[in-house]
């Protein structure tokens, strides 16, 4: 039977993590795991601190440097080889600063749906750096994880028994259809939901939010070979990247689609914005633009035409390196819902830039085609187009 895995640092933390290995250890079997970059022994523990700083491609000595941040960061390249050799059911760890940040990119590795729950002294704010696109559970230690106490008890049995509840709960059945990914916003939602619904009976259709994590975790997923197709509506996160928004999915966006080869049928959904939060976050640069306010902690900013031209040459140099099936659709009728007549974002100028401009660049063959489609992204004929061409290339 696969362990519930226990870790973290048992130098310093050692009573609560037996104290939690003790509550897991009522329902599921444990291991637990010491990652004290100390070279402290700890007592009891079934794989020492030197056994997963072995892992390290350049051994124990790269881990034990005497430097904690050093010693920090080459354990937990340690911990992540160490556990892609081990039979994990489920990770609980405990820590401050310094062992979420060791423990974290090894959970982050493990695949998605395993549990993983971080109990951690840094879990609030900007926890992003942590949990990027994975499902890594953060539980709020409170108090310090620095002795057992009637808060730590509480606290540590929650975050122990929610462990228990993911590992012995009821699971849904394995779903048999291939999964296929869509990227969506709130603008594009019409579009996407109108697709999902021709393909729910045939194929898992997995919605991803396009907010920079949603991206990275669409792709993520692509590279892991869980997704048998692509249907990246809706790729506003390039805006974000070109023009500084808060919601970008980095460089690397699209990249898995021309190294797996997947089959992709992409469009322009949300191209006409930039993302920022809340008004008074807008760079100044840019406080002569036009805005909407989607709510109080959202601004969104329209694209200009040479924004566009910047947005679809990027577009353009990634589809050029597909090799696998790729159609990507033009919107002639607007790109969001903010883009259509009489609506604040309608900039047909901007949007002719972009089409134009991905016309020039993309080098169209057989496998790879634009296809202009004389409607708003958001109308029932646009999902109809998009739901044929992935029925061309799937």
């Amino acid at each position: 039977m696969r362990h519930a895995y226990v870790v973290g640092t048992f130098d310093t933390k050692g009573d609560e993590l037996r104290y939690v290995a003790g509550l897991v250890a009522r329902g599921h079997p444990v291991a637990t795991v010491d990652v004290s970059t100390s070279g402290a022994s700890a007592e009891g523990v079934d794989f020492p601190a030197e056994q997963v700083a072995a892992c390290h491609p350049a051994g124990a000595d790269a881990v034990f440097t005497g430097d904690r941040g050093t010693a920090i960061t080459e354990m937990s390249l340690a911990l992540r080889n160490f556990l892609a050799d081990r039979e994990v059911a489920g990770i609980i760890g405990l820590g401050g600063s310094g062992g979420t940040a060791l423990i974290t990119p090894a959970m982050r590795e493990l695949p998605v749906g395993l549990p993983k729950i971080m109990v951690s002294t840094v879990a609030s704010g900007d926890t992003s750096s942590y949990v990027d696109c994975s499902d890594v559970v953060l539980f709020p230690s409170v108090t310090d994880i620095a002795g057992l106490n009637r808060i730590s008890r509480r606290v540590l049995g929650n975050a122990a028994n929610a462990l228990l509840g993911a590992l012995t709960g009821p699971q849904s059945s394995e779903e048999s259809k291939p999964a296929v990914a869509l990227s969506m916003f709130g603008v594009t939602t019409p579009c996407v939901t109108a697709i999902r619904d021709q393909l729910e009976s045939h194929y898992d259709a997995l919605v991803f939010h396009a907010t920079g994590t949603g991206g990275r975790a669409m792709e993520k997923l692509v590279g892991d070979g869980l997704v048998s197709a692509v249907l990246d509506i809706t790729t506003t996160e390039i805006c974000d990247l070109i023009a500084g928004g808060v919601m970008s999915a980095g460089p690397q966006r699209l990249d898995v689609i021309a190294r797996t080869g997947v089959p992709y049928v992409g469009s322009c959904g949300a191209l006409d914005m930039v993302n920022f939060g809340a008004r008074d976050t807008v760079p100044e640069r840019y406080r002569q633009r036009l805005f909407y306010e989607h709510n109080p902690q959202v601004t969104l900013m329209r694209t200009t035409p040479e924004e566009c031209r910047r947005i679809a040459e990027f577009i353009a140099a990634k589809l050029n390196s597909c090799p696998g099936p790729v159609r990507f659709l033009l919107p002639e009728g607007g790109v969001s819902l903010l883009d259509a007549p009489g609506q604040p974002f309608h900039d047909p100028e901007a949007d002719e830039v972009l089409f134009q401009t991905l016309e020039e660049q993309v080098r169209q063959t057989d496998n790879r085609r634009l296809q202009r489609v004389p409607h708003n992204i958001n109308d029932p004929e646009f999902a109809a187009a998009a739901v044929a061409a992935f029925h061309e290339i799937c």
